[in-house]
């Protein structure tokens, strides 16, 4: 009887040409550098015949609708050079956002109503490949002081073949060593006020289904809500009066920049947001913080959040 250890896994990741088309994902060049890792191998209804008979009892069910989940975390550093798409940079692709590369500059990535592009992924789980085709998925960010700034994936996709495969042999070329947030490396202001930030929530709030028809099958992305909070120092009305702002339906910016060297910066900016109510609490350490929820709102059109590596 052989072992499996949960830690030992590989995660390779490769857009598709054709959609639900395996795109062959090689250890080599599309592995993951990933952490937090949960997954729904066979997810999916239940449906019974549902017949009269002369005894009581359960009935035979078949599964239908199938499909797969798999959620990690990636570092949200870049690529070691300023211009060059980070790995991760496949993963926001499928997530509704579009790729827009400046060479030797910045790379960003933007929000997009349509085209939707696709993974193939190949889960391999000490000892048993999982592969999973059509993959689209949302994203969120959820950090604070003093800790490695990351994304949480969520992708759903199409239920491919699950056999014993060996462990590959991985390259992790493009990834590179992250630094935390800290005062010197991360700023963050929301409507313009650079506040003590104790913690930073932010979702896409993409919505994936499984559509299952005769004729097609596919995983999309049919609608999103940009959405999050920040818990930070209570300032002063005359510093920000984030409560007005809240009641005058006001919108503002939001921009995060983490790192101060080319090639290793990054970060997300919305030009408006709108306030929720905020609330107060007494933080750890007996001072009094504020907690602002916002959502983010299209300007003009798919814009309401981009996510740059420079």
């Amino acid at each position: 009887m052989s072992v499996r250890y949960w830690r030992k896994k590989a995660v390779l990741a490769k857009i598709e040409t054709a959609y639900g088309v395996d795109a062959a994902p090689l250890a080599t060049a599309n592995a993951m550098v990933v952490s937090d890792v949960t997954q729904t191998p066979l997810a999916g209804e239940e449906i019974s015949r549902d017949l009269y008979v002369p005894w009581l009892g359960e009935q035979k069910r078949y599964l239908v609708g199938n499909y797969a989940t798999l959620a990690f975390s990636v570092e949200f550093c870049g690529s070691g050079t300023a211009g060059t798409a980070p790995k991760w940079g496949a993963l926001l692709r499928a997530c509704g956002f579009a790729e827009t590369v400046a060479a030797g500059t910045q790379v960003i990535y933007e929000l997009a109503s349509e085209g939707h592009e696709s993974l193939s992924f190949y889960y391999y789980d000490d000892g048993v490949l999982h592969v999973m085709l059509g993959a689209r998925g949302t994203v969120r960010i959820e950090t604070g002081a003093k800790q490695i700034l990351r994304l949480a994936f969520t992708f759903t996709g199409l239920l491919g073949p699950i056999s014993d495969a060996a462990l590959p042999s991985v390259t992790y070329t493009g990834w590179i060593e992250p630094d935390p947030i800290s005062k010197v490396l991360t700023t963050f202001s929301l409507h313009g006020y650079a506040a003590g930030t104790e913690r930073i929530t932010l979702d896409v709030g993409n919505v994936v289904g499984k559509i299952e028809l005769i004729n097609r099958e596919a995983i999309e992305i049919t609608d999103r809500k940009v959405n999050g909070s920040v818990v930070i120092e209570a300032p002063l009305l005359a510093q920000k009066n984030f409560f007005a702002t809240a009641l005058a339906h006001t919108t503002g910016p939001i921009a995060l920049t983490h790192g101060t060297v080319p090639g290793k910066i990054t970060g997300i900016s919305g030009p408006a947001l709108q306030i929720g109510r905020p609330t107060t609490a007494r933080g750890n350490d007996g001072k009094s913080m504020l907690t602002v929820p916002f959502w983010a709102l299209p300007d003009a059109g798919d814009d309401e959040l981009t996510f740059f590596a420079k």
